[in-house]
């Protein structure tokens, strides 16, 4: 699916500027981005489209984690990567600590996300 292997390639360089080249700025803001289009690609295997980054979350937590299918821990983390993303973004403040946090809940956010659309597929 190619939202996953966006989210993979974005995990991945998030993981590159921040062990190899210390850019916590740019390592912030793709993490969100992977976990975004993990998000994406969650949403898409129930056939839905997003309008916006607010409805995504929205749509995730009513369809994965209002039925136990998703932790509720990683939706606030992508919420919470999202307010970080815009500061780098928008207000030229991120952090270390910030970017370590994120890096490790994308992480994860990514394996989970991959995890249910591999079960979902096998099921259909």
């Amino acid at each position: 699916m190619k939202e996953i292997k966006v989210a993979e390639s974005d995990f991945e360089q998030a993981r590159i500027s921040f062990i190899d080249s210390n850019n916590y700025k740019w390592s912030t803001i793709q993490c969100y981005y992977s976990m975004f289009h993990a998000a994406r690609a969650l949403l898409y295997t129930k056939n839905y489209r997003e309008k916006s980054h607010y409805c995504l979350i929205v749509a995730i937590k009513a369809l994965y984690v209002e039925k136990s299918l998703f932790p509720v821990h990683l939706v606030e983390g992508l919420q919470k990567a999202k307010t970080l993303r815009e500061n780098a973004d928008y207000y030229d403040e991120w952090s270390e600590i910030g970017a370590e946090t994120i890096l490790k809940l994308a992480e994860e956010f990514l394996e989970k996300a991959k995890q249910i659309i591999n079960i979902q597929s096998e099921n259909n």
